[in-house]
């Protein structure tokens, strides 16, 4: 009976061993245009935990924050290269390689909420549709993390549609920088990085940088003392997308991995910025922050604007009419859209 038993726990033993040494690994590099330190930041290094937590350190992240590798607009095409694994920054920053990107990136003058926004991708169609772009370019969309609507900072008054008068801003590229100087701005294209400088210096008047809290941890009040909030023009889809050779090599359970972890990561970001813009709001109006909160007539100003433009970017490529088609057709399921 010893002698059973002793050979039992030899080939538990065994077993266990060889179950140890036939675990996959799987090592990702990852960029991140966020600093560690706003709240952004913070919530992509729980990711990272929560990750190599769950695989129980088969999956072993390497995060870089504030774009530390290569320019925020040039992930995407480390990623693919490999030169990084992943790309944690945005779509929008690809409308070069195809408008279609603006449509997964920033929708702008589209969904309320965040909620509303994810819900397209995950229950309408949004996710299949983004997935044959980013195959396209040899990357894999995993998922989506949104803050919010995002705040403008600015040197001087943003009240509504008049103050955007020869604004001079910093912005991102694509379709905003139509919108914007439709309605008489002077969009400014420049890498998210080099935001803080360039209102110090007075390169530009102001910012589309961020939601209400990111901007504030990234310094921008202390220089900028006007903010719009809550937001209404831009709410950026931050996405991680990955080499897809590197995914597709991948365990199935190392995927499922990542891809439950972005669905916590969206929610947690949602929740967070509920609370943290709110919070960011009253102290910066305490610090002496004027705060505009538009009239819902200079919103729906800006809504029309930005769904007008969409109509010339859908015609640039079919896959970008088949994303505005799909979000027109969403939106008015949401009542967010006339018919």
């Amino acid at each position: 009976m010893k002698a059973c038993r002793t050979l039992y726990a030899a080939t538990a033993a065994l077993a266990l061993f060889a179950t140890g040494a036939a675990a996959q690994t799987t090592t990702l590099r990852i960029q991140t245009h966020y600093a560690p330190e706003t709240p952004s930041g913070q919530l992509a290094t729980q990711f990272v935990e929560d990750v190599e937590v769950m695989s129980n350190g088969e999956i072993d992240i390497e995060m870089f924050y504030s774009s530390a590798v290569v320019k925020t607009v040039e992930t995407f095409d480390a990623a693919a290269t490999g030169i990084l694994d992943c790309d944690m920054t945005g779509g929008a920053y690809q409308t070069g390689k195809n408008p279609a990107f603006q449509f997964v990136g920033d929708i702008m003058g589209g969904y309320d909420t965040p909620y509303q926004q994810l819900s397209w991708l995950y229950y309408g169609g949004g996710l299949e549709a983004a997935q044959e772009l980013y195959n396209k370019h040899d990357m894999q969309l995993v998922g989506w993390w949104i803050y919010g609507q995002e705040s403008l900072a600015s040197t001087t008054p943003i009240a509504g549609p008049e103050d955007l008068k020869n604004w001079k801003f910093r912005s991102p590229p694509g379709l905003e920088t139509e919108i914007f100087a439709t309605l008489g701005a002077s969009p400014v294209v420049m890498d998210f990085t080099e935001v803080f400088t360039a209102l110090e210096t007075g390169i530009i008047d102001g910012a589309d940088a961020s939601g209400l809290a990111n901007n504030k941890g990234l310094g921008l009040y202390d220089i900028a003392k006007h903010a719009t909030y809550p937001g209404f023009h831009s709410m950026p889809s931050d996405h991680l997308a990955c080499n897809k050779a590197k995914w597709d090599a991948m365990p199935e359970h190392h995927r499922r991995i990542m891809e439950t972890a972005m669905e916590k990561l969206a929610l947690r970001t949602a929740l967070t910025f509920e609370k943290q813009n709110a919070e960011a709001a009253a102290e910066l109006r305490e610090a002496g922050v004027t705060i505009h909160d538009w009239s819902p007539e200079d919103r729906a100003a800006f809504r029309k604007a930005a769904q007008q433009a969409w109509e010339g970017w859908a015609e640039k490529t079919p896959e970008a009419r088949a994303l505005v088609d799909s979000h027109k057709a969403y939106l008015r399921q949401l009542g967010l859209l006339a018919e």
